[in-house]
């Protein structure tokens, strides 16, 4: 009982605890994904346009991205438990902030201010897994985080809308805040364990010509798998479908990342990266040529999931490499990439907001199929020629 207590105690002082690095992935990702769902409610509640209120999601994707360098540099510098307890603290007051304020711009301030807190948590997490795990280890923690993470998206996706349209917006936005009322507690005791793994820190390393290419191709993979998954569930709703019923079909999403995840253990033991890059890239392709095609409810269904499993495959492999090709800087290479790739997702929905005014849920998807053939190839072409040079 005594050793117990001690390993206990071990975990609790000198690591963060698993169950808390689960938590925040799940955090982070309801956060990211309940606006989406009560968009249209939002809008009608508020007096804002649709494109005001998807302007809400695009800026909070544009913080994220923007703050990725910032806090890549400073956890590489002062440590990763610091960094999470001060984005906690940020991304609390910016959500109690968003409960209270309705207007567009203070509105648009307190989402923007939320984005740029939350953009530190998974990228953090990542690193500190990266950090402290290796081999099988490392991947179960990787498949676990991600799995969780899933899971918020898939619980914002089925309850944002719902509770939006029958209690009030606002309460979408005040749960992060307690959650992070309730993270930052479980940190309490908790010191950064990785400070004696990790060497001085080379930024130069994160600017590298392979590191560069690596953040290019996340800003594309961030308009094609996040920017359109903007739109499922107002297609949804354009269809026809009620926002209860709405919200459930489009976390096919998080079903999809979760089953995909399981698939992936299986097909890393038979297939290279590269190759399961190209994997991916091919579900994602038939995913937006699916709803190009058609924006009926099943269509759009099938896309949802297959948008989800290409997550657990392709975006997978790319996190991976993003982790290797400047071990010396981690923390802001994983930073730099996880920056680039919502940069790339706010720019998607930047770009498509005025087909959405139009409800051109068509244009938007068939935009997203080319876009899905331009990242396959040169996601794979890419990675292949970066292998071959490491060799």
């Amino acid at each position: 009982m005594t050793a117990t207590r001690d390993s206990d105690q071990k975990t609790r002082t000198h690591g963060v605890p698993n169950r808390v690095l689960m938590g925040i992935g799940f955090l982070s990702f309801f956060d990211r994904f309940a606006t989406p769902p009560m968009l249209l409610v939002l809008a009608d509640r508020t007096g804002l346009s649709l494109g005001e209120a998807v302007g809400l999601v695009a800026s909070y994707s544009l913080l994220y991205a923007l703050g990725q360098p910032l806090w890549g540099f400073v956890s590489d510098r002062f440590g990763r438990v610091s960094v999470l307890r001060t984005a906690l603290t940020g991304l609390l007051i910016a959500a109690a902030a968003s409960t209270i304020l309705s207007s567009y711009v203070p509105l648009l301030l307190a989402r923007s201010a939320a984005g740029l807190m939350a953009g530190c948590l998974y990228p953090t997490l990542l690193t500190i897994i990266g950090d402290t795990r290796t081999g099988i280890e490392k991947a179960r923690g990787l498949s676990d985080l991600q799995v969780y993470s899933s899971l918020g998206t898939t619980v914002a996706t089925l309850a944002a809308g719902s509770l939006a349209a029958f209690t009030d917006w606002r309460l979408v936005f005040g749960l992060p805040a307690l959650g992070c009322l309730a993270l930052l507690f479980s940190l309490r005791h908790t010191h950064d364990a990785a400070a004696h793994l990790r060497g001085p820190a080379d930024f130069r390393r994160a600017f590298s010509g392979a590191a560069l290419g690596v953040y290019g191709i996340a800003v594309l993979e961030g308009a094609v798998l996040m920017g359109v998954l903007t739109y499922i569930v107002p297609a949804l709703q354009d269809a026809g479908v009620p926002i209860a019923l709405a919200g459930v079909l489009a976390a096919g999403y998080g079903v999809g990342v979760i089953v995909g995840a399981r698939i992936m253990r299986r097909l890393v033991r038979r297939f290279s990266r590269t190759q399961l890059m190209g994997i991916g890239g091919g579900v994602i392709i038939a995913a937006y040529a699916v709803s190009a095609l058609s924006q009926d409810p099943a269509a759009l269904t099938v896309t949802s999931l297959l948008i989800g499993a290409t997550n657990a495959v392709l975006h997978s492999s790319l996190q991976g490499w993003a982790t290797e090709v400047a071990p010396e800087a981690r923390a802001t290479t994983v930073a730099l990439f996880a920056g680039s790739l919502f940069l790339g997702s706010s720019l998607g929905t930047f770009l498509t907001a005025g087909y959405a005014d139009e409800r051109q849920y068509g244009v938007i998807f068939l935009l997203g199929l080319a876009a899905a053939v331009v990242l396959t190839a040169v996601v794979t072409f890419a990675h292949a020629g970066w292998e071959r040079r490491r060799a």
